[in-house]
């Protein structure tokens, strides 16, 4: 997947790696372990839960990101939008805002192919 549709300060992901002595990978790894991992919360529900967070967050190459792993994990229209109601209520105003925005995503992302793992917003 091209890193520019999520946002194009990703290309300089590995620089920023250099840079940062890797941390990004250290993250990642966090990431796999406690977000896309299956345990006494099923993964999707643990990625929709980072979702909300990353919407309060307002960080939009995040949610896009999260967004597709959901998807990727088997989430429907349906559950999304139970945890995007979530963030338009605890967020008031902006919430509903950046929900309809993480919304967006999702139906944009519909005719993507959900196979391919997609780029980390934070890799």
């Amino acid at each position: 997947m091209d890193y520019k549709k999520i946002d194009p300060a990703l290309e300089l992901m590995k620089e920023f790696s250099k840079a940062t002595n890797g941390m990004p990978a250290l993250i990642e790894q966090m990431r796999q372990k406690t977000i896309f991992s299956d345990g006494v919360v099923p993964k999707k529900f643990k990625i929709l839960t980072a979702m909300i967070w990353v919407i309060s967050a307002r960080c939009e190459p995040c949610f896009k990101y999260y967004i597709q792993r959901a998807v990727q994990a088997g989430c429907s229209e349906a559950e999304l939008g139970e945890f995007l109601a979530v963030a338009s209520t605890m967020g008031g105003c902006v919430g509903e805002m950046w929900a309809i925005k993480a919304f967006k995503a999702f139906k944009d992302h519909g005719a993507d192919d959900v196979s391919e793992q997609p780029p980390s917003c934070c890799i």
